[in-house]
């Protein structure tokens, strides 16, 4: 009967992290995929590397509050099958439609929803973690308000990354020894920015690994039907056939739904929430990293939209100066005015930065997710006691 349940939990691992893996590729690597500079199959390859590797090190910490520090007591076999349902259902939804969901903040939900039937939620770790996924979107809000604001734009022009028809590297073969050499229509600094590209979106996976491996695999390391190294394993198997799967339609998401920002905004904002998640993780907060990317592309866009602004002006809301989401869309030519200044037309004619109606269903995701995986949890516990 136990190695039945155990079965049970392990299918219902891999199905979380499936899910995970449709979710959190999308993040990692939409904005690469978007601007061609490499294939879906090659980032959902990257992905499942990176995300074991921040799996087995930093993820180790949230692992530690998932198991151990919602519930005062050890979740037993079964609870943690049924959770691990509970989870992969939130997410599930939010793939069907497209949209990346805060995975860490359903786990949490499910886990929670087990402690409050069950009388042993631990209120002062739920409230501080609680408390940090209120401060992350504010914290990243700022922080691309401040880069949008002071040092984007001259940023847009000295930094250009292009992507050019064609092979990036090709291969010589035309002396005794084959050789890399750069692409027919490939510059050095197309090269450069290329693996610019590469490396943040490796940072960004092995970030999505420390926060989300955890969450397919903590109520079973709870439990102690699997070791931890063994459950890291399984997860991250589990989230690279999510990235090779479902993680298509999420990438096409991310890469033109949310955003017409250019690809340079797109590395500030990924470098930004991956630092931000992988600090948070390190120090055992099960946190969202797509709510910190979605809220840093929202603050980058309006701190450079209120360039022409001043800053004690913007934040009363009174001026008569038009704001320009499209800013960051200028082109690199653009002159760069002084702050308080009004913008050149290069500037007052880009396009949109956002889409509104994509950041509204995001949105409403991240309530729709955790709300449901923890309602289910509550319930289920209540109506069915699980020892």
């Amino acid at each position: 009967m136990v190695r039945a349940i155990l079965v049970a939990g392990v299918v219902a691992s891999v199905f979380v992290g499936f899910n995970i893996g449709g979710s959190s590729t999308g993040i990692a690597w939409g904005p690469a995929v978007g601007a061609r500079i490499l294939r879906k199959v090659t980032a959902a390859a990257l992905m499942t590397l990176f995300v074991f590797l921040g799996g087995w090190t930093v993820g180790r910490n949230v692992m530690d509050t998932l198991s151990g520090g919602i519930v005062t007591t050890e979740i037993s076999l079964g609870a943690g099958v049924a959770v691990l349902f509970f989870i992969g259902f939130g997410i599930l939804i939010a793939n069907v439609f497209g949209v990346p969901v805060p995975t860490s903040m359903t786990t949490v939900g499910a886990i929670a929803g087990l402690g409050l039937a069950t009388g042993t939620a631990n209120f002062r770790t739920i409230g501080w973690i609680v408390s940090w996924w209120i401060v992350t979107p504010v914290v990243g809000f700022w922080i691309g308000v401040t880069v949008g604001r002071y040092v984007y734009p001259e940023l847009n022009r000295r930094v250009r990354i292009e992507v050019s028809e064609g092979p990036t590297l090709a291969l010589d073969r035309g002396g005794a020894v084959p050789r890399v050499r750069l692409g027919p229509n490939t510059t050095r600094g197309e090269l450069a920015g290329t693996v610019v590209v590469l490396v943040v979106g490796c940072y960004m996976a092995f970030s999505a690994g420390a926060s989300n491996v955890p969450n397919a695999v903590a109520p079973l390391v709870s439990s102690r039907a699997l070791e931890p190294d063994l459950a890291i394993a399984i997860a991250t198997v589990a989230i690279g056939l999510g990235g090779f799967t479902i993680a298509r339609r999420t990438m096409e998401s991310v890469g033109s739904e949310l955003s017409d920002i250019p690809l340079l905004a797109a590395l500030v904002v990924m470098i930004t929430a991956s630092t931000v998640t992988t600090a948070l993780s390190y120090i055992g907060i099960p946190i969202s990293l797509v709510m910190a990317s979605v809220m840093t592309i929202v603050g980058l866009g309006w701190g450079r939209a209120t360039r022409p602004i001043a800053a004690r002006d913007a934040l009363r809301g009174d001026f008569d100066t038009e704001i320009e989401p499209g800013a960051l869309t200028a082109e690199p030519e653009a002159p760069v005015t002084e702050i308080g200044e009004a913008e050149p037309d290069e500037v007052l004619d880009a396009g949109d930065l956002f889409n509104p109606r994509a950041i509204v269903k995001y949105v409403s995701m991240w309530i729709i997710g955790p709300t449901m995986s923890t309602l289910l949890a509550y319930v289920f516990f209540t109506l069915v006691p699980v020892a």
